[in-house]
């Protein structure tokens, strides 16, 4: 009887995402999407939020840091990050390979980029480390909270405004304390955040993500960021990046000190 009910469930859910892409395909069919085509590089640092920047340098430069709007918890908690980092002992996850960067951060990484527009699902796909995130079009609504656990790029559904595609993001799973980590410098949010995206071609060359992060544990208030990508030129390849792979970056098990191993395979810092 459970096994009978499930299929049910499969077979009716099917059926109402089918009708639900139909009307959505009708509405926005291939010849209606923007084309975001090729491959892009995102524009700027890794600093996850350069317009609340102070400090010249990057993610890892000491004195660095961003100025969410955070609670007093949140900001202790990223002035300990801060220090950690300071002090070339910050554990971010994603050091050893191990877990996906998650969302928003996979907005924020270093190498190359497709972004996939079809009618009823958009996907971004990094080269950094395979990171892949989708996000259905296809009409459904998000789904409730009974319904929502923590993964590492959340559940996200969105629509077509013209030429933007706007999606918000709920579900997302933290690694450190229910934490995301956004950056290096030890930005974090909370397992709490919705997060919604506008995205759009500014110009045949740049595409810029605007979103805006609600967090009714981390933040006062909600906080505005926006990333841009660069077009790439015509004809390159995007690679399958083994990360597990990397034995540059070994951790020192006596210190907790991320290590850079030269050709020689000896520290270098």
């Amino acid at each position: 009887m459970i096994r009978k009910t499930f299929l049910l469930t499969l077979v009716l859910s099917g059926g109402l995402n089918k009708a639900a892409f139909a009307q959505n395909a009708a509405l926005t069919p291939f010849d209606k999407l923007p084309d975001w085509s090729g491959t892009w590089s995102m524009m700027g640092g890794t600093i996850f939020d350069r317009s609340t920047q102070t400090g010249k340098g990057g993610s890892i430069t000491p004195g660095v840091r961003e100025h969410p709007p955070y609670t007093p918890e949140y900001e202790k908690k990223y002035q300990a990050h801060l220090a950690a980092r300071d002090a070339d002992r910050y554990p971010d996850v994603i050091t050893n390979c191990g877990v996906p960067v998650g969302f928003p951060r996979i907005m924020n990484l270093p190498d190359a980029y497709e972004f996939v527009v079809r009618p009823d699902v958009f996907y971004i796909i990094a080269e950094n480390n395979s990171n892949t995130m989708r996000v259905y079009t296809d009409g459904r609504k998000l789904p409730g909270k009974e319904d929502t656990w923590g993964t590492y790029t959340g559940v996200s559904v969105g629509h077509w405004e013209g030429d933007t595609l706007v999606w918000e993001t709920v579900g997302l799973k933290g690694d450190r304390d229910n934490d995301s980590i956004l950056d290096r410098s030890g930005v974090v949010i909370s397992d709490a955040a919705h997060i919604t995206t506008r995205m759009r071609k500014n110009n045949e060359n740049t595409l810029q993500a605007d979103m805006v992060i609600e967090d009714s544990k981390a933040l006062t208030q909600p906080w505005n960021v926006t990333k841009q990508f660069r077009k790439g030129k015509p004809g390159l390849f995007l690679y399958d990046y083994g990360c597990a792979e990397n034995q540059r970056n070994p951790v020192d098990t006596a210190t907790g000190k991320t290590l850079v191993l030269g050709p020689d395979g000896k520290p270098v810092n």
